[in-house]
């Protein structure tokens, strides 16, 4: 595992004096036996809107990648948004929800105070071009008033399709140019699979922050360049964003939202506001408390959670 590597910032749209765009990279690191690139969050930036978690699973360069198998494991505080470019997962969660997800099909899973899940790659070897499972695993930060609430699992096979000039769009969750994807969440949050065939002048809400997440080659973003591994970060105040590819042609997500306004508190699989519900978060999942972390029905083995470091050794 590697730390990321020195941060870039860039300067602002001509005429645009709020703030400035940042290019952040990311980092690589596993899920299970799969690298990934993680690109939030990252040094400097934890949260974009309500997004505060974006994997980017890839085979690599290898002839046989190995399979994507993530054995139950918990989480608080989140909703976590899976989106695969190519091959086929099976998610499992303490709900008693077997889902296999696709391309071009959403998973959305909300834990509230507590929920447990599995995800195992079905087909590995679907698609020819990438030899494995490509695809983007993404939490969003509940607010306050559900994070401690209930439990829930959305699958959407039918999101919209917004063509714009020089692009189309899937709407993965929000609304944009006066569509509204299926998807629930309850903050503002807007997620967008572009696949670009020219220059593109993306319309903002000025009250969200934005991310630029490259998939398959380097991305203009107004003036900062970002390359796949990192994001560019826009702050609030936008009125629209201008993308563009040497050649014309690419795949990015378009992340954002609304700022959650609190600090969170990040750690393994919770999110949360203090360490002390991380830590009782903990506790429950080592103890088997199946009132707060249900059994999974799964053929793979269950996660244990490593102690959180705040605690004194042998706790």
């Amino acid at each position: 595992m590697s730390g990321p590597v020195e941060e870039t910032t860039r300067p602002p749209t001509e005429g645009f004096g709020v703030s400035t765009i940042e290019v952040k990279e990311g980092r690589q690191t596993q899920l299970g036996s799969v690298g990934i690139l993680r690109v939030l969050p990252t040094k400097g930036r934890r949260t974009v809107g309500p997004w505060c978690f974006v994997d980017l699973m890839s085979p690599g360069d290898v002839d046989q990648p190995p399979p994507l198998e993530v054995g139950p494991h918990p989480h608080i505080g989140l909703s976590t948004v899976t989106w695969l470019f190519a091959g086929t997962v099976m998610h499992t969660d303490s709900l008693n929800n077997e889902q296999p997800i696709r391309p071009g099909e959403l998973n959305l899973m909300t834990s509230g105070r507590g929920i447990a899940h599995a995800e195992e790659g079905i087909e590995p070897k679907a698609s020819e071009e990438t030899g494995g499972i490509m695809g983007a695993q993404m939490w969003l930060a509940q607010p306050e008033a559900t994070r401690n609430g209930s439990n829930g699992f959305q699958h959407h096979n039918d999101l919209p399709v917004v063509e714009l000039v020089n692009a189309t769009a899937r709407l993965l969750i929000g609304e944009h140019n006066g569509i509204v994807a299926p998807t629930r969440f309850e903050h503002p949050a807007i997620g967008i699979d572009l696949t670009l065939r020219g220059p593109l002048e993306v319309e903002a809400n000025q009250q969200f922050e934005y991310a630029v997440v490259p998939i398959d080659r380097p991305v203009r973003v107004d003036d900062a360049i970002a390359e796949p591994g990192s994001l560019a970060v826009l702050p609030s105040g936008y009125e629209s964003f201008r993308l563009a590819t040497q050649t014309g042609h690419g795949r990015v997500l378009v992340l954002g939202g609304s700022p959650l306004g609190v600090e969170l508190k990040m750690w393994w699989n919770f999110v949360a506001r203090t360490p002390e519900e991380i830590t009782e978060a903990w506790r429950d999942w080592q103890n088997h408390n199946e009132e707060r972390f249900g059994p999974v029905p799964s053929r793979l083995a269950r996660i244990d959670a490593p102690p959180p470091p705040w605690l004194p050794a042998g706790d």
